[in-house]
């Protein structure tokens, strides 16, 4: 087994036998309060204290040293000296453990000391096949009956449930198990993942994916130690069950200097690529901790919303009108009540209520009215679901409520979700509410938030599941185009190189011609016909139109000759270092709207494709998407439709619209270039035309930037 191998995890978690390194009796340890918790939680397992100073801890007998146990420990938990712990992590594989949970800290977070320290630990763990958890994390627990482990120093233990959550911070876990345990969440796993150093989130991902206790899985990331895995991982688990995850840092803290336009949105828009990531996957990313548990509320319950359309129940006007605007904003629908239920409803509900959707029965209803206007409800075609707003009058109780609300749900299968208002206690309403599988929030908005939430993981399970289409290219001629480039010396190939490249791949292009005088650049317009276009072609200028290099709408040669003087004088005098390769005179492309498609090579994530609104504005304006490659065809088509300028795309002010499956499909080739084409390392089409619909589209300036050559010793 290896430090980090999901596969092997279900058993790591599952020890017949734990041996806690470090136990003691000594109040305020660590040692103490885990060996303790693990004790009280009923491990249906043998726990072994070990530490030479003592002789029992807890009542247990303790153990010198490891050699000493009557059995090998499957699970070693490691709370010694950071400086000890890759010799401990070395007897518990002579011994046969299978696992360790390094609690201990002082590693790779406090500085290059403890790296060194850490990599000897992995190293360790490594050669006797273990899996780590560690270091310096919080620890684990599995509330699993026939499991019942606590392996964490935590005051507080939630009660069992169907909610697994995975940490990057010790001390947020340690707050969410306190906060579990004070609101009765229930949970069915618990990790805190520490630095990583062997078993990290893709890993648990896949684990809790097969784990048949575990309904929905929540994450707390820092960064991702793998976000191609991750995304793989995430992608099969989501078709099972649901993944939340809060990501921080989503302020950036510096862009790294890029040659491209792509380079350099890729790294100033970080986080959200992160969003994108997450989306690809069918990941659910949240703000803040309090959504990230109101949405799990809502998926632990298991209820399913087969669409977005939301029918609002309500007893007073204000916060019905408060779940009306949340409901919007989140993207559901307020559909209007079928006429048949209207007129049923009017005739039976007070003379003031309003019944339309929300429905507002006003504060004279009580009890028996919920039921009635409920069970119509659910009743209807049209409604995929209900919020129920109240607020106990004089005339009505929480109970009377509470009570109508599961009489009237019990008629249905659409999920039903409750939202009590009360200046009095109404948690015992609640529990019976959320006992019968009915969620109940306190605001509103927090109860849209939740069905959101569901209407989401829909749409993600519901979605066509359309393979990655592979595009029949020329080969042989981009790999030719890209060794020129190398044997020239070339690291970034200008567009006349470039075109080559992309031409290879399916990617269109308006005729050009490359020249080096003013005469030749007169007798290529003149194959060519006018209109044309003058562009500088140099290697070493990045963004053409910054230096005066491009010039548009030229009608004749006497417009060709002036141009061709001015762009001389402004290259030279704005880049007078730059070597210039020629000019080119290309066919003017008219009409049809700019767009960016590029690419982007990332540590984390591997090839990245870019796409967003184009032109000399693109890193003004950021208005981008980002996905990884390889794509499918509905990811290029979410690309498009997530930019703020895709109504621009789809034609406003009777402009016709654009030839939207064209610019999908040069969005995919460039993804397919990005997987068959390592040694790029940015790419630029910016602009590409997208034409009106039926014309396709068209790129007209284009940019390469090849990776450094591998070594021949490589």
């Amino acid at each position: 087994m290896s430090v980090g191998r999901s596969e092997e995890l279900d058993e790591l978690f599952r020890p017949a036998s734990v041996a806690v390194i470090g136990a003691s009796n000594r109040p305020g340890k660590v040692g103490t309060s885990l060996f303790r918790n693990l004790l009280a939680a009923g491990f249906q397992g043998v726990a072994y204290p070990v530490n030479p100073s003592w002789k029992s801890v807890g009542g247990v007998r303790c153990y010198p040293d490891l050699r000493s146990l009557p059995e090998p420990p499957e699970l070693g938990v490691v709370i010694v000296p950071a400086p000890r712990v890759a010799e401990t992590i070395d007897e518990l594989g002579r011994v046969g453990a299978r696992g360790a949970i390094v609690i201990s800290a002082g590693f790779r977070e406090v500085g290059d000391a403890g790296a060194v320290l850490e990599a000897e630990v992995v190293r360790r763990a490594r050669d006797h096949g273990m899996s780590l958890v560690g270091p310096n994390c919080f620890g684990v627990f599995n509330t699993d009956p026939a499991v019942s482990l606590n392996a964490t120093f935590s005051e507080s233990l939630p009660p069992a449930g169907n909610i697994a959550f995975v940490s990057q911070s010790g001390a947020l876990g340690a707050g969410i198990l306190k906060y579990g345990a004070a609101e009765r969440i229930g949970f069915s796993r618990f990790v805190s993942v520490g630095n990583r150093a062997g078993v990290d989130e893709n890993d648990l991902l896949a684990a809790l994916g097969r784990d048949e206790r575990t309904r929905v899985i929540l994450l707390y990331v820092e960064s991702l130690a793998d976000g191609r895995r991750f995304l793989e991982a995430a992608r099969e688990v989501t078709e099972r069950k649901p993944v939340l995850v809060i990501k921080s840092g989503r302020t950036s803290v510096g862009e790294r200097a890029a040659k491209s336009h792509t380079g350099s949105l890729a790294q100033s828009g970080r986080d959200q690529l992160y969003d994108s990531v997450f989306a690809q996957s069918g990941v659910q990313r949240v703000d803040s901790l309090g959504g990230l548990f109101r949405l799990a509320k809502i998926f632990s319950t298991g209820l399913e919303l087969g669409g977005p359309r939301l029918v609002i129940l309500t007893n007073s006007g204000g916060p019905g009108i408060v779940a009306a605007d949340a409901a919007i904003r989140q993207g559901l629908e307020l559909p209007p009540l079928p006429e048949t239920i209207r007129r049923g409803l009017a005739s039976r509900l007070p003379s003031i209520a309003a019944v339309a959707n929300p429905l507002d029965m006003t504060a004279d209803a009580g009890a028996e009215e919920y039921r009635l206007a409920l069970r119509s409800l659910l009743g209807a075609d049209g409604i995929d679901g209900a919020l129920v707003i109240a607020t106990p009058t004089g005339t009505m109780t929480g109970e009377t409520v509470a009570q109508a609300l599961l009489e009237a749900r019990a008629t249905a299968a659409k999920p039903v979700v409750a939202c009590l208002f009360g200046l009095t206690d109404l948690s015992s309403e609640v529990a019976l509410l959320e006992r019968a599988g009915v969620p109940t929030y306190t605001f509103p908005e927090e109860a849209v938030e939740g069905l959101a939430g569901l209407a989401r993981y829909h749409d993600w399970r519901t979605r066509p599941h359309r393979p990655v289409r592979s595009f029949e290219v020329d080969s042989a001629r981009a790999t030719e185009e890209i060794a020129r480039a190398r044997r020239a010396g070339q690291t970034v190939l200008p567009e006349f190189a470039a075109r080559g490249v992309l031409t290879a791949y399916g990617i269109r292009f308006p005729p050009s011609t490359l020249v080096h005088s003013e005469a030749e650049a007169v007798d290529a317009a003149g194959r060519l016909g006018y209109p044309v276009v003058l562009k500088v072609a140099s290697a070493a200028i990045s963004h053409k139109t910054d230096v005066g290099g491009v010039a548009v709408g030229l009608a004749d040669a006497a417009s060709l000759r002036d141009a061709w003087g001015r762009m001389e004088r402004a290259v030279r005098a704005a880049a007078p270092n730059a070597r210039i390769d020629g000019y080119e005179v290309e066919s003017e492309v008219r009409g049809g709207k700019e767009v960016l498609v590029g690419l982007q090579r990332d540590p984390v994530f591997g090839p990245i494709v870019v796409f967003g609104m184009g032109g000399i504005y693109v890193e003004t304006l950021r208005d981008v998407a980002f996905r990884l490659a390889p794509m499918r065809p509905l990811s290029a088509e979410h690309m498009i439709q997530s930019v703020r300028g895709y109504p621009i795309l789809r034609g406003v002010r009777g402009e016709p619209p654009s030839d939207l499956p064209a610019l999908a499909e040069a969005i995919e080739r460039i993804s397919q270039l990005a997987v068959e084409r390592p040694e790029i390392a940015e790419l630029d089409l910016n602009p590409l035309i997208v034409r009106p619909e039926g014309q396709g589209a068209i790129a007209v300036d284009a940019r390469i930037v090849l990776a450094p050559a591998a070594s021949p010793d490589a």
